[in-house]
């Protein structure tokens, strides 16, 4: 299982969500069609612009609790103290990626930024 874990902030476009997505996967060999899900926060979830990304590579939504990503905390290379503070966990992108892609999940990177979106991907064997 393939995740592209998101964070962005309101209002951003669905292009600048899938060019970042194409970009991060393309670094690491991943063809596009290899892509199982995007996961992001609950309350992101809802975005127009991560929706719209979500309908147009054509692969399912995951909506990640804050709890779940508190529970990823240990496993993220990145942290953000804006998160932090915001959200009360370090990571968005990061930690999305690894709770959607299931307990063996791993990182193959840390997140990348780009016109206010965060992308992380995270593999895992499928179960």
């Amino acid at each position: 299982m393939i995740v592209a874990g998101i964070g962005c902030g309101r209002g951003t476009l669905s292009e600048d969500i899938e060019n970042l997505i194409l970009t991060v996967l393309a670094s690491f060999g991943i063809a596009r069609e290899k892509l199982d899900a995007i996961a992001t926060e609950a309350s992101k979830a809802d975005e127009s612009g991560i929706a719209n990304a979500v309908q147009s590579l054509s692969v399912r939504l995951v909506r990640c609790s804050l709890a779940d990503l508190d529970g990823a905390t240990d496993r993220v290379v990145t942290r953000s103290s804006r998160v932090q503070a915001l959200k009360g966990v370090p990571s968005i992108a990061e930690a999305s990626a690894l709770v959607a892609a299931g307990r063996n999940a791993r990182l193959l990177g840390a997140r990348v930024a780009a016109n206010k979106v965060t992308c992380a991907i995270a593999i895992s064997e499928a179960s």
